[in-house]
């Protein structure tokens, strides 16, 4: 059964003839995407400070953007999470996203620091991992400069920020460092092969449609890669002692089953791993809390768990 205020917002959406996105080139898929923010996220709230930063990566410079949450006074530190928006790998910046991460802030008492991670198909696969990971390395370096616990850091995103969440935990792993502890995965994409039924069963008529999934993925990588386990983590054959996890999945959405498999396979593999699914929503909703209540009680619960992971 679908979301009474979904279903709202998908028929209206169908009324007004908003194109979908795999319809845009990339550039106009980014404006819409930044234009619609307004109508479905809730008022921004305050935090005690948001400032723009820049780590230094393989390709470049990534800009990042950090949130104080309010009480929290110059000079004490705080754990954080280093969060990576969703889109695709191809639309979503900074402020598509800035909402989100002043609640998740807010709620867990914690910083955030979202990464304006390239986007294809400008720069594909895996200069997005690439860039994911710097910025988590630059982070946990400067931690003392930043006011952070170096030794309290996460990573989380929503989608394909989700995806390079996963992928950030387990290069984290493999490499011994940093030292991550929990990781927030929000609707994420775990195997671009995108062969579970819930790609079929939900593909259309629930915003994210296959053709979307289709779109976004041929702009961020070629199909030889699918297999690669930094596009598809469901795929590493060793998920084995990675940080406790928060997997969050939405009922009618065609990332439902790789979502619910890769919490299955890190649970099974000894991680501490809780796994909720809002069984009538649809991707993308997390950041629609102004016109989807749902949406604020799923912000409030991963701000729960990530205020109790971190301590």
């Amino acid at each position: 059964m679908l979301d009474p205020q979904a279903k709202a917002l998908l028929d209206l959406i169908a009324e007004r003839g908003v194109p979908p996105t795999h319809t845009l080139a990339p550039a106009d898929a980014r404006a819409l995407y930044r234009e619609r923010r307004g109508f479905t996220q809730p008022p921004a709230p305050e935090v005690a400070e948001c400032r723009e930063l820049q780590a230094d990566g393989p390709h470049g410079p990534i800009p990042l953007r950090l949130y104080r949450p309010p009480g929290s006074k110059a000079g004490t530190t705080l754990p954080a999470l280093v969060y990576f928006h969703g889109g695709g790998w191809t639309i979503g910046d900074l402020d598509t996203h800035d909402v989100l991460c002043r609640q998740l802030a807010n709620g867990a008492g914690c910083a955030v620091v979202s990464v304006d991670y390239r986007l294809g198909p400008e720069h594909r696969f895996p200069a997005a991992v690439d860039d994911a990971f710097a910025a988590t390395q630059w982070v946990c370096a400067h931690a003392g400069e930043l006011g952070l616990a170096a030794a309290r850091i996460a990573v989380g995103g929503d989608s394909a920020g989700g995806n390079l969440a996963a992928v950030v935990a387990l290069l984290a792993r493999d490499a011994g460092a940093p030292g991550l502890a929990y990781q927030l995965l929000i609707y994420p994409a775990t195997d671009m092969r995108a062969g579970a039924p819930s790609h079929s069963s939900n593909g259309q008529g629930y915003l994210l449609t296959s053709d979307t999934v289709r779109y976004f993925r041929g702009h961020y990588i070629a199909d030889a890669a699918h297999l690669d386990w930094r596009a598809s983590p469901l795929l590493h054959e060793n998920l084995r002692e990675l940080p406790p996890a928060l997997v969050l999945t939405a009922g009618h959405d065609p990332l439902l089953d790789e979502g619910l498999a890769y919490a299955q396979r890190l649970s099974a593999a000894g991680n501490r791993c809780a796994y909720v699914c809002f069984e009538r929503q649809i991707h993308g909703f997390v950041t629609m809390g102004r016109v989807i209540d749902e949406a604020n009680t799923a912000v409030a619960l991963c701000a729960a768990d990530l205020k109790r992971a971190l301590g």
